[in-house]
C-alpha cells in the first residue's frame, strides 16, 4: 500500500474546500443513479482523514433511496466534491471524489465498478 498523503480538494469555484488524507491505489465508480450522473470517481476514508476547511454554508445535502448517504454539493457551482455516511462497521466515513482533488492523476489508479442500480 502506498503512503498516505494529505490532499487538498475543493469544488470548482472554490467555495468548497477539504482535506483528505489517503493512499488511493483504486477508486469506486458506481453506476446508481446520482452516482452515474456527476461521474464521480469516489475513495472512503474514515472521517477523522477529513477535514472541511470551508463552504459548510455552501453545501447542500441531497439524500435518496435508503438514505445511507449524505450527498453534498456546491450550491454555487454545483460539484459533489464529497458525500458522507456510515461505513459497514457503523464508523463515521466519507466518500471523496477524487476528480476533485489537486495533485492527484485518477487515471493511475484501478477502477473499481459497483453495482449501485441493485441495491
Amino acid at each position: 500500500m502506498a503512503e498516505s498523503k494529505t490532499y487538498s480538494g475543493s469544488c470548482h469555484c472554490k467555495s468548497v474546500t477539504f482535506e483528505a488524507t489517503m493512499s488511493p491505489e483504486s477508486v469506486m465508480a458506481c453506476n446508481c443513479s446520482i452516482c452515474s450522473r456527476v461521474a464521480a470517481l469516489r475513495a472512503f476514508i474514515p472521517a477523522s482523514q477529513f477535514k472541511l476547511l470551508s463552504g459548510k454554508e455552501t453545501l447542500t445535502d441531497y439524500q435518496f433511496g435508503k438514505r445511507h448517504l449524505h450527498h453534498t454539493f456546491c450550491n454555487k457551482c454545483g460539484i459533489h466534491a464529497f458525500a458522507s455516511g456510515k461505513g459497514k462497521d457503523g464508523s463515521d466515513m466519507y466518500a471523496v471524489n477524487t476528480l476533485c482533488l489537486e495533485d492527484l492523476d485518477t487515471s493511475k489508479l484501478e477502477v473499481k465498478h459497483f453495482d449501485g442500480r441493485k441495491m
